[in-house]
């Protein structure tokens, strides 16, 4: 009798939470459901390793994962990235096939810790270091840090590290590519000329991959005192104002993959505030000649776009589109922007963040259904609460992270979600939502023949 061979042994506590598109991980033993025990066995890896979240996203033939990962041990914040960083990499050796991080975002809850987190990440991942945002947001719950991480199967994509802000992902005709700019310390430039450059800085990075800003979907920027008054206007006014004056020379209604329907096409966006005084930017483009990819801008019917706010909420309204989609294939990605609670223009539930972050989720809701995506031309796409990968949310006090917390996990059941602690920027704003959704395309009809 032949001997029996035994899978590798799986831990419990690094099961994903959601599995979108194709349901199916290709994880033996991940299957395991809250209030059951553990499996144990004398190969079973040890459980020092951090909380951790995990989607895997199939389609297309690849596999793709969202981890959000904080400490659970505590010490010093040396000892809780190398938690961090070692919980990232268990999750990747359980997968079926080899899996590379190709971007990570840390949320410190001191910028002064940041030179201690870069050399660790450098001593971990060597020449296949991910490009990397710092990011000063102290994490809701008390940890010294927490990472959003996202990592793609290299059995079929090739990623390749050109440096500290570029990493291209190649993958069946399509080519991403991530870009970052800015630094979290500007001292002695004014909003409008740390924006300017940074703004400059990341055209000049995507054309060292020979990308052009009109290739961009979705931008993230971090400032530092973003509600903060720098001479007689605030600093996010002038980041829009510099955001603006940037646009007016890409050529967006050239973008090859973008369906116009007559509106104005820019990419997705988070604009948030951090500690400090400075800006850190990051931009994801992506080129292809695949004739099934299409792009559409989302915007809300619940919401005036933000590009046609009144003037007084802006000299130059803020240029974004409330989300982008991307179809491809059989899929639909949808990336959401920074989403608040606001109504047409104005905020609404001014001192109530449970009730702000109820009308968060609702925007959300309404701008990704399918209702919304057949009323912008696309009858055969649409999305839930349910499909979406991740969430950040941004809580603007600490005292309001539990309550807060309390309406997300209610409205959006088990996710990947970290909380941070971040000024929004409307001083009556108390949380920011965003997050990236995975949804089939809808299956025509088919039509039989009555005899």
């Amino acid at each position: 009798m032949s001997p029996m061979i035994s899978e590798p042994p799986i831990c419990y506590r690094l099961a994903p939470d959601r599995r979108l598109l194709d349901g199916n991980c290709g994880m033996t033993g991940c299957g395991r459901r809250p209030g059951t025990p553990p499996v144990q066995g004398p190969d079973m890896p040890p459980c020092l390793l951090g909380h951790q979240h995990h989607t895997v996203i199939g389609y297309d033939g690849l596999r793709r994962l969202a981890l959000m990962v904080t400490p659970d041990a505590g010490g010093s914040f040396r000892d809780q990235a190398w938690e961090a960083v070692s919980t990232i990499r268990a999750i990747l050796r359980q997968q079926p096939e080899p899996m590379a991080v190709t971007t990570q975002t840390v949320f410190v809850d001191d910028a002064a810790n940041v030179p201690v987190a870069r050399q660790l990440f450098q001593a971990c991942y060597g020449d296949q270091m991910p490009l990397t945002l710092f990011v000063a947001q102290p994490p809701c719950d008390g940890r010294a840090l927490a990472i959003e991480a996202w990592a793609i199967s290299t059995r079929t994509a090739q990623v390749s590290y050109r440096g500290p802000h570029l990493v291209t992902v190649t993958h069946d005709g399509l080519r991403w590519i991530h870009a970052s700019a800015g630094a979290l310390q500007q001292g002695g430039r004014t909003a409008y000329e740390q924006s300017a450059d940074v703004f400059e800085d990341l055209r000049e990075t995507l054309a060292e991959a020979g990308g052009a800003f009109q290739d961009v979907g979705r931008v993230w920027l971090y400032q530092g005192g973003i509600t903060a008054v720098e001479g007689d206007t605030e600093r996010y006014r002038e980041l829009n104002r510099a955001r603006s004056d940037f646009f007016a020379s890409v050529p967006f209604d050239d973008r090859p993959l973008t369906t116009h329907n007559g509106r104005a096409i820019y990419p997705a966006s988070t604009g948030i505030g951090t500690c400090g005084h400075g800006l850190i930017a990051s931009c994801l483009a992506l080129q292809t000649e695949r004739p099934d990819a299409e792009m559409l801008a989302l915007e809300n019917p619940l919401q005036t776009p933000a590009f046609s706010y009144p003037r007084h909420y802006s000299v130059k309204s803020p240029m974004f589109s409330r989300a982008m989609a991307l179809r491809v294939g059989d899929h639909v990605t949808t990336w959401v922007s920074g989403t608040a609670s606001i109504v047409d223009s104005e905020t609404k539930f001014i001192g109530d963040v449970e009730k702000q972050a109820e009308q968060t989720l609702t925007n959300i809701e309404r701008l990704i259904d399918a209702a919304n995506f057949e009323r912008l031309g696309w009858s055969d796409a649409g999305a839930t609460l349910d499909d979406l990968a991740k969430v950040r949310v941004y809580v603007k006090h600490p005292e309001d992270y539990q309550k807060c917390r309390a309406v997300c996990e209610r409205r959006l059941g088990h996710i990947p979600a970290i909380y941070a602690r971040a000024d929004v920027c409307r001083p009556d704003l108390l949380v920011e939502i965003e997050g990236v959704a995975f949804s089939p395309l809808k299956k025509p009809a088919v039509l039989t023949e009555r005899s």
